[in-house]
C-alpha cells in the first residue's frame, strides 16, 4: 500500500484531510486509485466527529490505512470548530509539509483545512466542487463556496456542478471528473448480498429513514411533525420503518415528548449503521426518506426512490429524472410522494452515467499525478 507516515519537510507528500464519516467514506475509491498509480499519501484526521472509535469502524470496513494523526478537534460551534481545525492543522503542517492537500466535501474540517493550506502556499484540490443549494442559510453552502474560490484544482462530480463553477468564474481550474461516491457504490455493490443487517425484513417491505440536519432536528416542533408523519407509514402504506437514529437526533428525541411517535412495533429504531450496512438497507428498501445529501445519491445509484425532507438539493439530477422528490416538512407532500413511488416504478435510467461511470477517482488521481 502506498500510504506512508508523514515526514518532516516532505515536499512530495499528498495529504487527505478529513474529519467526518462522510469524508472518510469518500476516501475508499480515492485511496485505491492513488495506490494503483503509486501516488504517496497520508490521511490527516481532524477529529471533527469527536467519537473517533465510530470513525475507526469506517476505516476498518473500507480497508483504509490508519490516519497519520488525529487532531482531536471535537464538537463545538461552527466558529470554534473551524478555528480549532486551523490552529491544529497549521501546527501539524508546519512540521509535515505536503505539496498538495486533498479536501473532500463541505464540512468545517474542509473549510478550516482549505484556509490553512491556501495561506501556506500548498496546492488545494477540492473533491466534490461546485455543488450548490443556493441556500445561504446552510453552513455547508458557505463552506463549499469559500473552498471552491481558494482551491487550485476543482473536481466537479456532475455537469451541473461544473456549470456552477463556470458561472462563478472558476472554469479554468475545473475538471469534470464524476463523483467518487458513485465509484464507491460500484466498488461495494457486489458485497451487499453477503451483508447481514438487523432487523431482517423482507426486501421492499420497509422504508429506510435517516434524519440529522440541523433544520430538521434542532427544532423540536418540526422534528415532531416529521416523526409523526413517518410513524404513520405502517398504517397508511403497510410498510415497516427502519430508522437508525443519529446521536444528534436521539438527543433531541430524548429531551422532548416526541419519542411517543416511535412506539409502534413496526417502527424499528436502531443504532447508527456502518457504510456498507447503510447501502444494503438503502438497496433493499421500498423507499428512502432522508435529509442526507449522500444517501439521496446512494439510493438513486442503487435503484431505490427517495423522498427528501429538504427544500432543495445539490443533487438536482436525482429530481430531474423523477427519482427524488423534495417535500421539506410538508406532511401531505411526503405522503403523496410515498404513494406515488408505491404505485409506479422509478424511471429506467442508468444512474451511474450522471456521475462519471465509476471512474472519477482514477481521473482525479491522474490529474493530481501531473500536478505534483
Amino acid at each position: 500500500m502506498s500510504s506512508i507516515s508523514s515526514k518532516v519537510g516532505c515536499q512530495n507528500l499528498i495529504s487527505f484531510v478529513v474529519g467526518t464519516r462522510p469524508q472518510v467514506i469518500k476516501l475508499a475509491s480515492l485511496c485505491k486509485a492513488f495506490d494503483q498509480i503509486g501516488l504517496e499519501y497520508e490521511i490527516v484526521h481532524t477529529g471533527q466527529h469527536y467519537d473517533f472509535e465510530m470513525d475507526k469502524v469506517f476505516f476498518d470496513e473500507l480497508k483504509l490505512p490508519s490516519p497519520s494523526v488525529n487532531l482531536g478537534v471535537g464538537s463545538g460551534t461552527h466558529a470554534k470548530q473551524t478555528a480549532e481545525v486551523m490552529v491544529r492543522l497549521e501546527k501539524y503542517f508546519t512540521r509535515n509539509i505536503p505539496k498538495l492537500a486533498v479536501v473532500p466535501g463541505d464540512t468545517n474540517s474542509a473549510l478550516g483545512a482549505a484556509l490553512v493550506v491556501s495561506k501556506m502556499a500548498i496546492i488545494i484540490a477540492h473533491v466534490e466542487a461546485g455543488l450548490r443549494s443556493f441556500q445561504q442559510s446552510m453552513p455547508e453552502e458557505i463552506n463549499r463556496v469559500i473552498i471552491d474560490h481558494i482551491s487550485n484544482l476543482l473536481f466537479a462530480p456532475t455537469k451541473t456542478a461544473s456549470k456552477n463553477l463556470a458561472m462563478e468564474g472558476l472554469k479554468s481550474k475545473t475538471y469534470l471528473t464524476g463523483d467518487v461516491m458513485a465509484d464507491n457504490v460500484m466498488l461495494m455493490k457486489n458485497r451487499l448480498s453477503n451483508v447481514e443487517v438487523e432487523p431482517q425484513i423482507e426486501s421492499k417491505r420497509y422504508v429506510y429513514v435517516t434524519l440529522h440536519r440541523s433544520e430538521n432536528v434542532d427544532d423540536s416542533s418540526r422534528l415532531g411533525v416529521l416523526l409523526h408523519a413517518i410513524a404513520s407509514v405502517p398504517q397508511k402504506f403497510g410498510l415497516d420503518v427502519v430508522f437508525p437514529v443519529h446521536p444528534r437526533t436521539k438527543a433531541r428525541i430524548d429531551s422532548g415528548a416526541i419519542s411517543k411517535y416511535l412506539d409502534d412495533v413496526r417502527i424499528h429504531v436502531i443504532k447508527p449503521v456502518g457504510y456498507v450496512e447503510s447501502l444494503k438497507l438503502a438497496r433493499d428498501a421500498a423507499i428512502v426518506i432522508t435529509d442526507s445529501g449522500g444517501l439521496q445519491k446512494e439510493a438513486f445509484l442503487l435503484g431505490t426512490p427517495v423522498v427528501t425532507v429538504r427544500e432543495k438539493t445539490e443533487w438536482v439530477e436525482t429530481v430531474e429524472v423523477g427519482w427524488n422528490r423534495l417535500v421539506g416538512d410538508d406532511v401531505k407532500a411526503l405522503n403523496d410522494a410515498i404513494m406515488c413511488f408505491i404505485q409506479r416504478s422509478p424511471p429506467h435510467v442508468n444512474p451511474f452515467e450522471f456521475y462519471g461511470g465509476g471512474r472519477a477517482a482514477k481521473r482525479i488521481a491522474r490529474i493530481i499525478s501531473k500536478t505534483v
